[in-house]
């Protein structure tokens, strides 16, 4: 194959991928325009608005990475789980275990040199995640449990026990003797993410931390995991066809758990990087952060791909971060809502008609199955 031929390949397979998202977005800020104009507003202004407010200036486009750098990680964490075949919402749960396994192991082993903490707080949060996603996986694998409803609970487990332990365990009030607070005792300078602007001043107030190339990196070594080694292969063959994939030696049991364990240990790690590079403490919530399930919209966007999950959460960086910038034109910030809710109906209805075709199939090849084998009784008789 030449050199021609091999880009009209690349281009062909790059724009299959693309084309459903791209027109999903494309169908979002029409529909977001569309909505500008009823409100009587100008949507070419309010776009102008939406872009100035997320790359207008260094400052701002850190702010845009910033946003981005949690719901990457989550993104992932959703992307892997569910191209082994299973659904893993737990997100929120698997994010604050990370986030309080951080803090604890901030506090306690704080006495350590800088690189060395940090280091011992990721391995920790990533455990932590990784656990707590595997009850779910091993619910899934031994008892048949379905892990839409064992997540789901875990997520509000997690949230409760969360809660207890700002209260009860690392409250200010205990550690420090000081008044009892809504939160943790804060994580010491040695156990934080350093922000760039205190690197390189041209990002002047913007909140980006280093924490976004620890997420870039998590999507390249995902990428890799999942297309350029022999268990990426196992557990991407055991979302196709995990009969299929049983028959062929991979354990099915031990992909659902290793899956739900992976994407719970980078769930764990961005509630790592969360609160290291930006809150330096948990806070009590009667709610989950959120991250878990934006997620989710940013795995399907990216096409429950790494390289795409990058591309899809700065998208989302860009809308979150120009929002505010567009309501000082006074554009309500509920349109930027329902961009994203638009996108992700039309992303949705991909993998619907995917799901629909795919039983058509099955049912025509069982259909194909039964008439010959009633043709044959016929014969008999």
């Amino acid at each position: 194959m030449n050199d021609g031929n091999k880009l009209k390949k690349i281009t062909k397979d790059l724009w299959l991928i693309l084309r459903f998202p791209l027109i999903s977005i494309a169908a979002g800020f029409f529909i977001g325009a569309v909505l500008i104009l009823i409100a009587g507003k100008n949507p070419l202004i309010a776009y102008i608005a939406l872009f100035q407010g997320s790359f207008g200036g260094v400052d701002k486009i850190g702010e845009t990475l910033f946003k981005m750098t949690p719901i990457l990680m989550t993104g992932l964490s959703f992307s892997i789980a569910f191209r082994t075949g299973l659904f893993n919402i737990g997100g929120e749960g698997q994010f604050l275990a990370g986030a309080i396994t951080a803090i604890i192991a901030g506090w306690y082993f704080q006495s350590l040199p800088h690189l060395l903490l940090v280091i011992i707080m990721f391995i920790l949060a990533i455990l932590a995640g990784a656990a707590w996603a595997s009850i779910a996986g091993v619910l899934k694998a031994k008892m048949g449990i379905h892990e839409v409803i064992t997540t789901i609970m875990l997520n509000y487990t997690a949230l409760y026990l969360v809660n207890y332990i700002v209260r009860a365990v690392m409250n200010p009030q205990i550690l420090l003797g000081t008044k009892a607070e809504a939160h943790t005792v804060s994580l010491p300078d040695a156990a934080r993410l350093t922000k760039l602007k205190d690197v390189f001043e041209i990002f002047g107030r913007s909140s980006v931390h280093t924490g976004i190339f620890i997420a870039v990196g998590c999507a390249v070594f995902m990428y890799i995991l999942l297309f350029r080694t022999t268990l990426g292969y196992e557990l991407r063959s055991g979302g196709l066809s995990p009969d299929a994939a049983e028959y062929g030696g991979v354990k099915k049991s031990r992909n659902i758990i290793m899956a739900m364990g992976i994407s719970g240990a980078v769930a764990g790690l961005a509630g790592a990087v969360n609160v290291m590079g930006i809150t330096y403490y948990v806070a009590q919530s009667s709610t989950t952060p959120g991250y878990g399930f934006d997620g989710i919209a940013v795995g399907l966007v990216g096409g429950l791909h790494p390289i795409g999950i990058i591309a899809s959460s700065f998208l989302f960086g860009i809308l979150s971060n120009g929002a505010r910038k567009m309501q000082l034109e006074g554009i309500p910030k509920e349109v930027i809502a329902i961009i994203q809710g638009v996108i992700i109906v039309f992303i949705a209805s991909q993998y619907i008609i995917k799901i629909i075709y795919k039983k058509r199939k099955e049912n025509e090849i069982k259909k194909e199955k039964i008439i010959p084998e009633k043709s044959k009784e016929e014969e008999v008789r």
